[in-house]
């Protein structure tokens, strides 16, 4: 591996702008002189890719405007994220990655970068001031403490028990939130808006009722204030971008000459849905793309159960039949085919969705999916599973059970996840799992075996599945013949059934 800096690379910053090639897009409005209305927690590749675009072309369009970004890092993981903007004045280069040819544009929407654990007040103080008119999160999904079985607050997480003893020196982003709206309330100053940009089932409706619980908490009437007067609109959020890799950086060093210490790469396909809800004003985002509607649901429907649940499937399959990339696996006759018969399968719990025809989306998807230049690993697909599991699947597999339809490629996507909880692919292969209940669902798949109930019978994930005979009787079927024929031949067996 070559290192970038070495070679005579330009330096990204706002001096060195002028001196990038003609080939490089750079910001078209003087950065100076925008003031930041949004201040977005959780700054990485995805927002990178996506808002932070969208806002860039809207800052081309209205200069001198006040919707300008800036970044917020609660995590000591997000301190490497700090150090990279800050050492380019928060520039970094975006590649758009297509068969057709790499493009690329320097991004300057974001003017600001602060880290919480090194200075909490300052972010209250950012959030705080009337210039901040709308907070955006893109925190993941476990990020919002939600009790998977229940619904409720997780209150006992240690990070909610610490925000509501300190809250004046909050982790948590609920803790940061419920510190600046006091402040704002204090001051009879209008709250902001706050929009969930995660791949969460109503996300506005989530973190309203996260956020409410935990103020009511920690004070009743901050969380009458809020409930009363904070809008949460929902959102539906689209674009493929894996995690950014050492060769991400030689690509951007050798094609476009220029040494950015974390650069983001996603495919041509972007898409952002949301539902105009907003207390505190916003920008006229209809004029860069954005689709604003009175109902995301049939949106975020679509999304979270054709594109993310596929991405599971292909996730656990290829990493089972021991595949690094996604369009490695989309290239394998039968995982393609496994693909598409999930998204026929799932089809039926979909509402119409306004403007768009269902069956071109699903093969867009598998068109996006077989992209071979984003590269995208499939380890990232598999992610924190435990929190996009549940979200993602638990509501169409609920659906079918109801409508007594088919629930095969369903089950047959949880039971790959218990197969590759496993940590072995079909040749042994270690595959490490990377989820924050990993010892917990290690230990349960490994005692097991083929019997998927030990995992079932985590209802924090699950609910009351476990009592579902039907969805037993097929995910056991389905598991015991990943462990005993391996995933090729369990998949053939369901093709040709």
């Amino acid at each position: 591996m070559k290192d970038p800096s070495t070679k005579s690379a330009i330096k990204l910053n706002r001096a060195s702008l002028s001196r990038l090639s003609d080939r490089v897009r750079i910001p078209r409005y003087d950065r100076t002189a925008i003031t930041n209305g949004i201040v977005h927690i959780g700054i990485g590749g995805f927002h990178r890719a996506h808002q932070a675009l969208y806002i860039d072309n809207y800052l081309e369009q209205h200069p001198n405007s006040d919707w300008g970004i800036c970044g917020v890092g609660l995590l000591e993981y997000d301190r490497k994220m700090q150090e990279a903007l800050n050492s380019q004045d928060c520039l970094y280069t975006l590649v758009e990655r297509s068969p057709e040819g790499d493009r690329a544009r320097v991004i300057g929407s974001i003017t600001q970068y602060l880290f919480a654990p090194d200075d909490p007040q300052a972010v209250i103080d950012t959030l705080s001031d009337p210039q901040c008119r709308i907070v955006t999160l893109t925190i993941t999904e476990g990020g919002y403490y939600v009790v998977e079985g229940s619904g409720e607050l997780e209150i006992n997480h240690p990070v909610i028990q610490h925000d509501l003893q300190h809250p004046s020196q909050p982790k948590g982003v609920y803790g940061f939130l419920c510190a600046a709206l006091e402040c704002r309330r204090q001051q009879n100053l209008p709250p902001f808006t706050v929009l969930s940009c995660d791949n969460i089932q109503g996300n506005g409706k989530v973190v309203s009722k996260m956020l409410v619980a935990f103020a009511e908490r920690q004070n009743p009437e901050l969380g009458n204030w809020i409930a009363k007067n904070v809008a949460f609109p929902n959102s539906m959020v689209d674009r493929i971008t894996p995690a950014t890799t050492p060769d991400d950086l030689e690509m951007v060093s050798e094609q476009f000459n220029i040494d950015d210490a974390w650069p983001v790469v996603a495919e041509p396909f972007i898409q952002w849905v949301v539902e105009d809800r907003f207390c505190m004003g916003r920008p006229d985002w209809e004029t860069v793309g954005v689709l604003m509607t009175k109902d995301v649901h049939p949106y975020e429907m679509m999304k979270l159960r054709l594109l993310n649940t596929s991405h599971l499937l292909i996730g656990y399959l290829g990493s089972l039949m021991g595949y690094t990339y996604v369009h490695e696996a989309m290239a394998d006759d039968l995982i393609r085919q496994a693909v598409e018969h999930l998204m026929a399968e799932v089809t039926p719990t979909l509402k119409p969705v306004p403007g768009i025809d269902l069956d071109e989306y699903k093969q867009t998807l598998v068109e996006r999916f077989s992209n071979p230049k984003i590269r995208d690993q499939l380890p990232r697909l598999c992610l924190n599973s435990s929190a996009k599991l549940p979200k993602w699947v638990l509501g169409s597999l609920r659906n079918k059970l109801q409508q007594n339809g088919s629930i095969d490629y369903i089950s047959l996507t949880i039971a790959a996840w218990f197969r590759y909880l496993n940590g072995k692919s079909d040749r042994g292969r270690s595959m490490p799992i990377d989820d924050p209940m990993a010892d917990t669902l290690t230990q349960r798949a490994l005692e097991g075996g083929s019997n998927p109930r030990p995992l079932l019978e985590l209802t924090e994930l699950f609910g009351n599945l476990s009592q579902s005979s039907r969805f037993v009787e097929t995910a056991t079927k389905y598991l015991s013949q990943l462990y005993e024929l391996g995933t090729a031949k369990t998949l053939s067996q369901l093709l040709q059934s």
